[in-house]
């Protein structure tokens, strides 16, 4: 089995702090692409990551949407899954148990339809086994504005946010769609009603189509892009809401290198989530980590996490904030 850097012992201190949680590096395994590390762990040491960030997990059970809800495009993926799950009460019976034996820290993912749906949930996370932080998938429609995406609209993502953490004690994390016009008073609402930290960016809406059949490829018609076509999208909308936050940024979006992943640090970002590339090589964290902390070292720097904000000016005034 693959193990990080072929030794015990990292070169530099890779530890970074996401409001109360400390991880052990600043890699996180995006949600809905590891499910808690079991499946990777037959090729790859899933301790590598600093983090796992669970599926998301809903009230009810869900069957999501249907088939055909997955194709691979020219540089990337397109996904309608739908939020498939069990539900809160199947994962906390059959499935949070396993928790107590993660080899790495734990996010849990939260989802929902309304504001007191999430704030349910997310309440039902907090307090168990591993996990350090709940993030909330706020790209959910909301049903009580007729449809609309929570994270769309700054108010509607702060209720979310206001509401659970309320409800729990650990740290919270919004993680905000990049199909808006601006995310900077987003980002900023999140921050206000008290979040720990944001995710930058969920998938960017997409579609594509079937010549031969005439039709869409996704049943869903539409779905979520992901994977290296959507990195400048996320890159800028790091730099972006590094503009404005005082709190962490957790970087995504098409990272497949550790070039990658400094592209997200050093526009503003703490920590750096990846997803797509798991399915293509397993073993991504190990090389991605291994150049992270290879730039670290050229430039002299004692901790990975000096590299956040390296390329952005706004840090000039930001001294101790990260």
């Amino acid at each position: 089995m693959a193990t990080l850097n072929g030794s015990a012992q990292p070169r530099i201190d890779t530890r970074v702090r996401i409001g109360s949680a400390r991880l052990k590096n600043p890699l996180v395994a995006a949600s809905g692409c590891y499910n808690r590390g079991a499946e990777f762990a037959r090729v790859v040491d899933p301790a590598a990551y600093g983090a796992i960030v669970l599926k998301s997990i809903t009230a009810q059970p869900r069957l999501g949407n249907a088939m055909p809800r997955v194709a691979p495009t020219p540089a990337g993926m397109l996904n309608a899954i739908g939020l498939q799950g069990p539900g809160i009460e199947y994962f906390l019976t059959h499935e949070a148990p396993a928790l107590a034996s993660a080899p790495t820290a734990i996010i849990a993912s939260v989802a929902g339809f309304s504001v007191a749906e999430f704030a349910a949930v997310a309440a039902r996370m907090d307090g168990l086994p591993n996990v350090v932080a709940i993030e909330l998938d706020v790209s959910c429609p909301n049903v009580d504005r007729e449809g609309e995406c929570f994270a769309a609209d700054p108010d509607s993502t702060a209720a979310v946010v206001a509401a659970v953490k309320e409800r729990v004690s650990l740290p919270v994390i919004a993680k905000l769609t990049p199909n808006v016009a601006d995310i900077k008073p987003i980002a900023l609402a999140a921050q206000s009603a008290g979040a720990d930290a944001v995710s930058l960016i969920n998938a960017v809406r997409g579609m594509a189509v079937d010549v031969t059949a005439a039709r869409p490829v996704l049943a869903n018609v539409s779905g979520g892009l992901s994977g290296p076509a959507i990195r400048p999208i996320a890159v800028n909308a790091v730099w972006e809401a590094a503009k404005v936050l005082r709190i962490p940024i957790i970087g995504m979006g098409g990272i497949e290198t550790g070039r990658d992943a400094l592209e997200f640090l050093m526009a503003g970002a703490t920590a750096v989530a990846i997803g797509t590339a798991n399915f293509r090589d397993p073993l991504v964290p190990l090389r991605v980590l291994r150049d992270i902390e290879k730039e670290a070292e050229r430039r002299k720097l004692s901790t990975v996490a000096a590299l956040t904000g390296l390329a952005h000016p706004s840090f000039a005034t930001k001294t101790g904030t990260r």
